[in-house]
């Protein structure tokens, strides 16, 4: 892939909005950003951990009136409180909507008062979209399905849909886990996996769509770069597994044995409907859209990918 050389000849000295910047994703994609020569403004509700991060190599703004008059050329919008932690509460559903939909709504709200708006923009979703898919592999065509994520990504994307009608080329990036360290998914597991005490949750044989972080943050940067994409993109390696293999692969990885089994109603008492679609719901996304585009991925596999994240100094 050759999306930061192509970046670095077209898009240097050009601007660009992020949010959610201080998340797993965001502080990452930053860095890289401010590598290949752009401009990165950030909004956020953390003020002093983005300063914190990213010191004064980019613009930290705490209210959308202070977006600059001149505009972006592109917005990656990554807000979002945390989908996984705790049960799904009406208070708590109230403020997963609220932080994706509402945001997602001010913000273009805001970027329409400014002189010139967003050639392209980069709206976060989730393969939440498509529910339960079973054996079935999804892809960007597949409808979605039912329940409260599916709603909760159809409601975000709906809403994204707004800077297309207002003219800029709108990606709609539908993430699967994504695998990195420091935080995400992985950092929740690792504790019990280190200590041999990981397994497979339930039978084991749901299926499982992840990501590398540093693909994700190329597929971003490619979606930045490449005018030809536009739509609903799956965020996902090519090789989504089940369950049983994505702990036994971890296990090994860490050097460490892969008995336990964590038992589905455990999960279902302690989360509820939280647990019995993000943990125990299967998933087969296929990133055709990047796939059949040529997109690059370094971790396609996953065995490579925690290999790098477990055993990297």
């Amino acid at each position: 892939m050759q999306a930061g050389e192509v970046l670095g000849q077209r898009l240097q000295g050009k601007s660009i909005l992020l949010t959610g910047a201080t998340g797993f994703v965001g502080s990452a994609l930053v860095p890289q950003l401010l590598e290949r020569g752009l401009k990165v403004t950030v909004f956020t509700r953390r003020p002093k951990v983005a300063r914190a991060q990213f010191g004064e190599r980019v613009e930290v703004l705490t209210d959308l009136m202070q977006l600059s008059p001149a505009g972006y050329y592109g917005v990656v919008n990554l807000a979002g409180a945390p989908i996984m932690a705790g049960r799904w509460s009406r208070s708590r559903r109230e403020l997963l909507l609220q932080s994706r939909v509402g945001t997602t709504s001010a913000l273009l709200e805001h970027l329409r008062s400014l002189a010139v708006f967003p050639e392209v923009v980069i709206s976060g979703s989730a393969i939440g979209f498509y529910g339960d898919t079973g054996e079935a592999p999804a892809t960007e065509a597949t409808p979605s399905g039912s329940g409260f994520a599916p709603q909760l990504c159809r409601e975000w994307e709906a809403e994204a849909r707004g800077f297309e009608h207002a003219g800029a080329r709108l990606c709609l990036l539908r993430t699967g886990i994504v695998l990195g360290q420091g935080g995400g998914a992985l950092a929740q597991m690792l504790p019990a996996f280190r200590l041999g005490l990981g397994g497979p949750i339930g039978q084991g044989q749901q299926w499982m769509s992840w990501i590398h972080r540093q693909d994700l943050i190329h597929l971003i940067i490619w979606l930045l770069v490449d005018h030809t994409i536009e739509g609903p993109v799956n965020g996902t390696a090519p090789e989504p597994v089940r369950n049983a293999d994505f702990t036994r692969t971890l296990a090994e990885a860490l050097g460490r044995p892969c008995w336990l089994h964590m038992p589905a109603w455990v999960l279902k008492a302690a989360l509820g409907q939280a647990a019995e679609e993000l943990l125990l719901a299967s998933n087969r996304v296929l990133p055709q859209k990047a796939s059949s585009h040529a997109f690059g991925f370094s971790y396609p596999e996953l065995a490579g990918a925690l290999d790098n994240i477990v055993k990297k100094k």
